[in-house]
């Protein structure tokens, strides 16, 4: 095991780098993610809604010998809408195209990747909701009449050439719907929500990696692993991978309740799925009687109000910690209990915000 790893070498923690937590791919993660990713839609597991939908989509797509309507996918990062994707192309039996919308500079751009698409392929677009309002406008025409215009020179001499395209499949993922504009999101056909998964789900999903892996992991401990994920199948996964190690460096021949205490506390992740800049957000909050804005958090705890608002605050709200007002975030009842709970397990208390 390399020294780099945490497990091994606690000073590791030191340039960790981002949030254990944080529902975003990380470096190097990518391998790992595809290994586990289902490929049929009988074995995604969850959303079940959002699953049964799809399914009754694609039957009536291939009962018609047609390509399927195009699919807006939206949820937070880690949900799926990726291996949604690939299981819906793998469905159909047609390529899949993949781009992102930060990819997309100009309508040229577009344009080369339309052009290329076979009839029914899909073409996925992540984080659509980055795409500039050219590229948006220009994919219209392509969505709605299976044609763009191409202009050829410029000036006076300027002529627009159109090119039809066969017709695809444009699935677009998104974890800011409202960023959309009205127009662009009316002409998708079906919009379906992705929300953080039971920790039955997560178990399921657990238990299903462990295998593939050909690791042994007894129930109790996927489900330790899955209240400590915050509903996300790829932090889940992260999880185990690290417990994994653990197993190995330990020799530990099954992964066992008490094993993934251990992972998850060395780590610094509590039973809560709490980690250290949660704790810190929580202790700031509670040492002040009154409601604090976002930038005041930002500023006390050291890191960005985009980090905050969209990696940590989520599940501090989901999980009923803290409360936004209109002047402001305070911690509840339930959040102290938290953070008492861990800081009877040991944890010395945060500094406070004005260095009292």
């Amino acid at each position: 095991m390399a020294q780099s790893d945490p497990l091994v070498n606690p000073r590791a923690f030191e340039d960790a780098g981002p949030a254990w937590t944080t529902p975003a791919v990380q470096p190097r993660e990518g391998e790992f993610e595809n290994t586990l990713r289902p490929r049929r839609l009988g074995e995604f597991v969850g959303q079940t809604q959002v699953v049964e939908n799809l399914r009754v989509a694609l039957e009536a797509a291939r009962v018609r010998g047609e390509a399927l309507e195009h699919v807006l996918l939206s949820g937070p990062p880690g949900l799926g809408k990726t291996s949604l994707a690939r299981i819906l192309a793998g469905e159909l039996g047609v390529h899949l195209h993949s781009t992102t919308g930060p990819a997309l500079d100009r309508p040229r751009d577009l344009v080369g990747i339309l052009t290329q698409l076979g009839t029914r392929d899909v073409l996925f677009i992540d984080e659509i909701h980055r795409i500039p309002a050219a590229v948006e406008e220009y994919l219209y025409a392509a969505m709605e009449d299976f044609q763009v215009d191409f202009t050829l020179d410029q000036g006076p001499h300027a002529r627009v050439l159109p090119l039809p395209l066969n017709r695809f499949t444009l699935i677009g993922a998104t974890t800011r719907e409202g960023l959309l504009s009205a127009p662009f999101r009316g002409r998708f056909g079906h919009l379906e929500r992705l929300v953080p998964y039971p920790d039955g789900d997560l178990v399921v999903i657990l238990l299903r990696s462990a295998g593939i892996l050909e690791v042994e992991l007894a129930p109790p401990a996927a489900l330790e692993i899955a209240l400590r994920s915050r509903g996300t199948p790829r932090v889940a996964n992260r999880f185990l991978r690290r417990v994994r190690d653990l197993a190995q460096v330990t020799g530990a021949r099954t992964i066992d309740a008490a094993l993934v205490q251990d992972a998850m506390s060395r780590l610094g992740v509590d039973p809560h799925g709490l980690e250290e800049l949660d704790r810190r957000i929580l202790g700031l909050l509670a040492r002040n009687s009154e409601p604090l804005g976002l930038k005041t958090i930002a500023a006390a705890v050291g890191e960005s109000e985009d980090t905050i608002e969209d990696v940590f605050e989520p599940h501090l709200l989901r999980s009923g910690f803290v409360q936004k007002t209109a002047r402001g975030r305070r911690i509840t009842t339930a959040g102290k209990r938290a953070l008492a709970a861990f800081a009877g397990a040991a944890s010395p208390p945060p500094r406070d915000l004005f260095g009292g």
